[in-house]
């Protein structure tokens, strides 16, 4: 079964300094049809103006992961990391017993533009943590490049969590399939472009719970860029 998650349908925000859509209830935005999928909790797709961004606060509890599609994303912690994050990088933030952040955007003539997701750890209490990785264009290439995962393989950002998270880049014409494993769901959420999920059309900002399909069959106009999440 495939469930299309239409862009236009998410929750919508617009701070001025801050436009954002939710896929999931978040914040003022409250639907109980769409709550989570599985331990997918949120997933936001923000952009931020030039020279704003969101102010010190603090998270308990939840592993957080920043993916930047375009512009650049300053974060600073009270673990003592501060970075800049551009296209390409993706951050995990274990919130664990307690992290305290402020994200903003830097620049001060382009917006930033990223998705912001939270998935609910297997385990509360964790002590915080912090990782960030860059994966090119050329890693996700045509294929399905895994972000994060519960072990770290092939170098991928390790969650506190049975979920992994693939990222792609289809060009030229490019398909991936994917075969689901007995038991587990997906969820596709479309960054960019534009992409078809075993011939169903699906554009930018759209999403899909996928459960119990025997393959999935990912093709796409040239730049589309999709993020798979594999749940247990």
């Amino acid at each position: 079964m495939i469930e299309i998650r239409k862009s236009a349908e998410r929750g919508h925000a617009d701070h001025g300094w801050l436009d954002s859509y939710h896929t999931f209830s978040f914040a003022d935005y409250h639907d109980p049809n769409h709550m989570q999928f599985g331990s997918l909790r949120v997933i936001n797709e923000d952009r931020v103006q030039p020279g704003q961004g969101f102010g010190t606060h603090s998270h308990r509890d939840m592993e957080i992961l920043s993916y930047v599609l375009e512009g650049s994303l300053s974060h600073s912690d009270n673990m003592g990391k501060s970075m800049i994050l551009r296209p390409g990088d993706v951050q995990r933030m274990t919130a664990g017993t307690g992290v305290t952040h402020s994200e903003s955007n830097p620049s001060g003539t382009e917006e930033v533009h990223f998705l912001q997701i939270w998935i609910l750890p297997r385990t509360i209490g964790l002590r915080p943590g912090y990782e960030q990785r860059h994966f090119s264009r050329n890693d996700k290439r045509n294929r399905l490049c895994l972000v994060a995962s519960p072990d770290g393989t092939d170098g991928s950002l390790t969650l506190h969590q049975d979920v992994r998270l693939y990222a792609t880049i289809l060009e030229d014409g490019g398909q991936i399939t994917f075969d689901p494993g007995k038991g587990r769901r997906q969820y596709l959420q479309v960054a960019k472009g534009s992409c078809h999920l075993n011939g169903m059309e699906l554009r930018d900002g759209d999403g899909a719970g996928i459960s119990g399909e025997p393959s999935l069959l990912l093709s796409g106009n040239p730049g589309a860029e999709l993020l798979l999440f594999d749940l247990a």
